[in-house]
């Protein structure tokens, strides 16, 4: 009988920005970890780093010919985006995801991979009782996973983590997505509820700093927003009539106490008022209208999810391999 603790074959994806310094020992620790325990498969894909990422993963390919491959992107599309070009070219049974810095370690993959298989699971995610972030990270993250409790529908004790571990089915469904603005937890989220999770250490940058500005935060909170759910339309439905109501209201107020008071004088600030705040629903709501169609004219335009310019190591992968929408084609 097949030991459920070792898959036949895994691949691990790893978006690369800026980690020249760093993804050379990740890699060949992954490898030395799995050297005898299962067919190993690295994909690296440099999503525009400004150092010399591509040049280290190139090098890493061909020294550890047949089990690293290499992207590299035409330019920085964002990590989401990035772990999508990598999952469309895995071919292993389970997919193991992680960055480039080491605060995740190698060694905790293995443990991922034995959750996913021992109790059945789509995903596992790695979660993290101290995590190492700044408090602008922590603050953005909080943020996301309130929100995701929301809109996803996630369940409240699971923190989403970039550290996961995929079975191939969700790899499969995952990259039926071609539109231009992923955002992989809420793919993941839109096709399974079997879950499980892994208590891991989150460890320090080795280099750098993390690639999250606050710009890019906000990108990956619009896409969750917009993607994945027309809740924030629902709910300037709701402000909407709620402010019509309260309007409605004050106006009888006015009426009355002019009625009551004819000597009140109607006061010109409060006229002011109340016009800027109504002018500034309505454009956040058209705004938010906007944002949904700007999307959508995005996604009729073909605007690509990624861009490949190179490749290295694929002509060495196994003869099973994967189209673009993620199916197995022999």
């Amino acid at each position: 009988m097949t030991d459920r603790r070792h898959p036949s074959s895994l691949s691990v994806v790893i978006p690369v920005y800026n980690g020249a310094l760093t993804i050379g020992p990740l890699v060949d620790r992954l490898v030395e970890q799995f050297a005898e325990s299962a067919v190993l498969e690295i994909v690296l894909v440099n999503d525009g780093s400004a150092d010399d990422s591509a040049a280290v993963c190139r090098q890493l390919a061909a020294r550890h010919s047949g089990v690293v491959r290499f992207l590299d992107l035409s330019r920085n599309f964002g990590e989401h985006q990035a772990i999508l070009a990598g999952l469309n070219r895995t071919s292993g049974e389970v997919v193991a995801i992680m960055e480039d810095d080491f605060q995740s370690s190698p060694e905790e993959v293995a443990r991922l991979v034995d959750t996913l298989l021992e109790g059945g699971h789509d995903v596992v995610y790695g979660q993290f009782a101290d995590r190492q972030y700044s408090f602008s990270r922590k603050l953005g993250s909080w943020f996301n996973n309130r929100m995701a409790n929301v809109l996803l529908g996630k369940p409240k004790d699971l923190y989403l983590s970039s550290f996961k571990c995929l079975s191939r089915f969700l790899v499969n469904e995952v990259c039926r997505y071609q539109g231009p603005f992923p955002y992989l937890d809420g793919l993941i989220l839109r096709v399974t509820r079997n879950i499980g999770v892994v208590d891991c250490q989150h460890h320090p940058r080795q280099q750098g700093t993390s690639g999250y500005t606050l710009r890019k935060l906000i990108g990956l909170w619009l896409n969750m927003f917009t993607n994945f759910s027309i809740l924030p339309l629902r709910l300037a439905v709701f402000v909407g009539f709620g402010f019509a109501a309260v309007g409605g209201l004050l106006s009888i107020a006015v009426i009355i106490e002019k009625l009551l008071i004819p000597e009140t004088q109607v006061g010109w600030a409060s006229t002011v008022i109340v016009i800027m705040i109504f002018a500034g629903l309505q454009l956040m709501v058209l705004g938010m209208i906007g944002e949904y169609l700007g999307r959508v004219f995005l996604s009729s335009n073909q605007t690509p999810q990624f861009a490949v310019r190179e490749e290295v190591g694929f002509e060495a992968s196994p003869t099973t391999s994967h189209t673009e929408d993620g199916t197995a084609e022999g």
